[in-house]
């Protein structure tokens, strides 16, 4: 079997990704073999072609974090030719050869059936939106309802953010978005925000409050560092914030005053090892009552072949929404 693909290689101290015909021998071990419709941008995908990037262990790898497509073959009994699957996370893009390919194999248990979503939706949403949905998940497993109060989206015109927008308003929340983005208030608006504000804190020299003037009922954060800080001295008695990124720093200067005097609670998300029962009820969550009323106006579409063009943007910061990689007729 011959297919092709987008393949990282390490070349002159960098990494380049090219297109080329490949074996079998590309498709790596597993139970499941997947034709694949489309894969997505996401930073991890940046990273993975990028020297110095951390997240890949051994060049030539085929990247693409999420896989959606069409079961060709299985040897396990939960998936049959013709069924309609997304899989992502795992080792899948990093270790393990991902969707920047005509066809993917990968371990029954990382593959989820699509509930409700086509593959190109399912892409649409990819791992930022998976994260975005697990985001708001923790949220309302923590007991927030649109009553509870506003809730806070950081980074609101990237992957996981715009989609915790949509996800947010379509559940009936207020939703207050901050974004460095100033020509982003008319499709974040569109997205359902009721209020676009600035990045934070607005004063980043100034010296962070151990506790500030409740302002939120949660949030969704994907940047951390001092913008994390600023948040949990503001969120409100009871209150909850949903993290799962670091592009403003890994280091977080707060106290333990928004914990134990407002009883604020930090939740971590994780998306990438997330036991597959619990990822596949989130998935199911994600075609019917979670899902975005938006997907279109953020998405746009490429072909697989510009991936590295696109990643340079989401590197740069200058990319908004959820691009998807069309893969299928592609090559």
């Amino acid at each position: 079997m011959e297919f092709r693909a987008m393949v990282a290689h390490e070349s002159d101290g960098g990494i380049v990704l090219t297109k080329q015909e490949v074996g079998e021998d590309f498709l790596g071990p597993g139970d499941v073999t997947i034709k694949v419709h489309f894969s997505s941008a996401n930073f991890k995908d940046g990273l993975a072609i990028t020297a110095g990037g951390g997240v890949v262990r051994k060049y030539p790898i085929i990247p693409g974090i999420d896989i959606t497509g069409e079961v060709v073959s299985s040897e396990d009994d939960d998936f049959a030719p013709g069924d309609l699957v997304v899989a992502h996370g795992y080792d899948i893009g990093v270790s393990h050869n991902g969707g920047f390919a005509e066809y993917a194999r990968v371990p029954a248990d990382w593959v989820v059936k699509l509930d409700g979503l086509s593959p190109r939706d399912a892409a649409a949403l990819g791992t930022a939106g998976f994260t975005a949905g697990l985001s708001v998940q923790s949220l309302l497993d923590r007991g927030l309802t649109p009553d509870t109060g506003a809730v806070l989206v950081t980074g609101a015109t990237g992957g996981v953010g715009s989609v915790s927008v949509d996800i947010l308003s379509g559940l009936g929340f207020e939703v207050i978005a901050s974004t460095g983005k100033t020509d982003a208030g008319d499709l974040l608006a569109e997205l359902g925000a009721n209020e676009v504000i600035g990045r934070l804190p607005e004063d980043p020299d100034a010296k962070p409050r151990p506790l500030a003037k409740a302002r939120w009922a949660g949030a969704v954060d994907s940047v951390g560092g001092k913008s994390l800080a600023y948040i949990l001295s503001a969120i409100g008695y009871g209150g909850a914030v949903a993290v799962s990124g670091l592009t403003g720093g890994s280091g977080l200067p707060t106290t333990v005053m928004p914990f134990i005097l407002r009883s604020v609670a930090l939740l971590g998300i994780d998306s990438a090892y997330v036991p597959i029962e619990k990822r596949r009820e989130l998935w199911t969550r994600l075609g019917n009552e979670l899902r975005p009323q938006h997907l279109s106006t953020l998405t746009h579409v490429a072909p697989v072949t510009e991936a590295a063009e696109v990643l340079a943007t989401i590197q740069g910061g200058s990319h908004t929404g959820r691009t998807v990689f069309s893969v299928l007729g592609e090559f």
